[in-house]
């Protein structure tokens, strides 16, 4: 099992390598990760009247810098806007415009595509958005 996970995480690339003690680490030094999105990944039945994709982080971001990526051309939704964080620096929104019975996948940064980032500069952990529109 863990010979499976060491795979996965050499396929994926280095994510985040820290060198803090254990009592240094904390949620300040720990990179920033999703916490919720809306619609929640992995829904199936999202209304076609949603207008938005939310995401909420687990720190304050940098504002004005994103990577929202596609896992393909075919799944990323249309867009209906420019992306853009509430006041709470945490949430950023995606305006866009869905298609009833499609699957949608969003990426929320990569390995390669960094620009979710706390006020500090480190990098999101990658995220992986994916729900179903009703028919």
């Amino acid at each position: 099992m863990i010979r499976k996970m060491i795979m996965v995480l050499g396929m994926c690339g280095t994510l985040f390598v820290g060198h803090a003690k254990a009592d240094e680490y904390s949620l300040q030094s720990a990179p920033p990760v999703v916490v919720k999105t809306m619609p929640e990944s992995g829904t199936q039945g999202v209304p076609v009247t949603t207008r938005e994709i939310r995401v909420v982080f687990s720190k304050p971001m940098k504002l004005g810098t994103w990577s929202w990526g596609m896992v393909s051309k075919e799944s990323f939704p249309t867009l209906n806007g420019k992306p853009k964080f509430l006041d709470d620096g945490k949430t950023c929104i995606l305006p866009v415009k869905l298609d009833a019975g499609k699957t949608y996948s969003i990426l929320v940064n990569t390995p390669k595509l960094t620009g979710f980032q706390d006020e500090a500069g480190t990098p999101a952990m990658p995220y992986l958005i994916i729900f179903e529109t009703a028919k």
